[in-house]
């Protein structure tokens, strides 16, 4: 697809009481509750003797995983480094309802491209289980890594985290007063030349418009909106027939003429013709400049082309189809840049900011045009105008830890 929160509460992981603490296999004599320390992959061990054991309590000792000491310091990839992490690092893992997540892991899980392929028996399993139960498996399996940029300096730097959604508009079949701007399939001749037409050249030049005869899949009323569409990289359209019937139509991402996507928000602060680059800043200034809005279109030369899904039960309650291939989950798929994280991979998201605070686990399905970077997330936060809403401010810090099998 094409398109462009938190406690810091430091939890121990599930109770397990009745079973073997897997430190006794690391430590052998050593007493339960010594610490491990891993300093550039080597174990260092307290030298001082080891103290009486507390008095016994009568609550079930938290569940904990030591960071085993022959697992790789930092891992390297094409665009982030992750480091080695523990579960305590994780703001508010043990408060997360991991059901949620558990949908959006299934559904990578449904594709042989995931990352997490050895995982999916073990993930399919728990599917109906508790949460309880689920957060205990990934303590016992995964391992967590934080996610750090490869130019960094000492010490993790946050990154950034935003939202995408799907919106939806009314639409028609037919080109009529009121419905005037067309949505597009993509031309036959797509491929012929990179990058295609651009926007402008796309509203202006014959050899650009003949080339999009016939491929109108719907029309629908405001520019922008059929802008925003684009941006969002696909979106949902409420079609009403002559003989009355209403039905609801996906416009999914089919692809786009090649050009950088560039912001029209950003043109009119950066002229000072705006405050407020918001899309109903952006509406009110074009209300009031009518005669400009091709002008403004134009500042983004990218254009996105659409194919049209038909929306069935379930399928209506999830997203369009990510660049993994599956449908997206909302508030549990994220986009991201797939040469520092590969699609399908689990991630811990840890985000705060003025508009909401999110810890939770999420899967990488996704990319986008805008999404580079290594600590760098898109967050799919569903359709309708309160999701578009919530999506138009969320701009705020990013932790990022993968989940990598032990």
């Amino acid at each position: 697809m094409v398109h462009q929160t938190i406690s810091n509460n430091n939890n121990n992981a599930s109770k397990a009481s009745n079973k073997i603490n897997p430190m006794k296999k690391l430590l052998g004599s050593l007493i339960v509750g010594s610490f491990l320390i891993l300093s550039s992959g080597l174990l260092i061990s307290c030298s001082s003797p080891p103290k009486a054991p507390p008095p016994v309590s009568t609550q079930p000792a938290p569940f904990t995983v030591p960071v085993r000491p022959d697992l790789a310091p930092s891992l390297q990839q094409a665009k982030s480094r992750w480091v080695l992490a523990s579960w305590a690092d994780l703001p508010g893992f043990n408060e997360d309802k991991l059901g949620e997540a558990w949908a959006a892991w299934l559904e990578s899980c449904s594709r042989s491209n995931t990352s997490h392929q050895s995982l999916c028996p073990e993930v399919k399993r728990l599917a109906n289980q508790s949460a309880e139960n689920q957060r205990e498996w990934l303590l016992r399996n995964l391992q967590p890594y934080r996610v750090e940029s490869l130019g960094g300096g000492p010490g993790p730097a946050n990154g950034l985290l935003t939202a995408y959604y799907e919106p939806v508009f009314e639409g028609s079949r037919v080109a009529k007063p009121g419905f005037e701007v067309a949505l597009y399939g993509p031309p036959a001749n797509l491929k012929s030349r990179s990058p295609w037409y651009s926007r402008e050249e796309i509203s202006k030049l014959p050899a650009a418009q003949n080339a999009l005869k016939g491929k109108e899949i719907a029309f629908i009323a405001d520019p922008v909106d059929a802008l925003i569409l684009q941006i969002q990289g696909s979106g949902r359209l409420w079609i009403t027939h002559s003989d009355g019937r209403r039905q609801q139509i996906r416009l999914a991402f089919a692809g786009t003429n090649d050009h950088p996507y560039q912001s029209i928000g950003r043109w009119l602060l950066d002229q000072n013709l705006t405050k407020n680059a918001t899309w109903p800043g952006i509406k009110t200034w074009l209300a009031q400049n009518p005669r400009r809005t091709q002008e403004l279109l134009s500042k983004n030369p990218r254009f996105v082309f659409f194919k049209e899904e038909a929306l069935h039960g379930i399928e209506a309650q999830l997203g369009p189809k990510g660049a993994q291939g599956v449908p997206l989950t909302p508030g549990r798929s994220i986009a991201v840049d797939p040469g520092s994280i590969p699609y399908g991979t689990p991630v811990w998201l840890s985000s705060s900011g003025p508009q909401t605070q999110l810890n939770r686990l999420v899967l990488a399905q996704d990319t986008g045009s805008a999404i580079l970077g290594a600590v760098r997330a898109d967050y799919f936060v569903g359709s309708g105008d309160l999701a578009g809403d919530l999506a138009g401010r969320l701009k705020q810090d990013l932790k990022l830890w993968v989940l990598l099998p032990r």
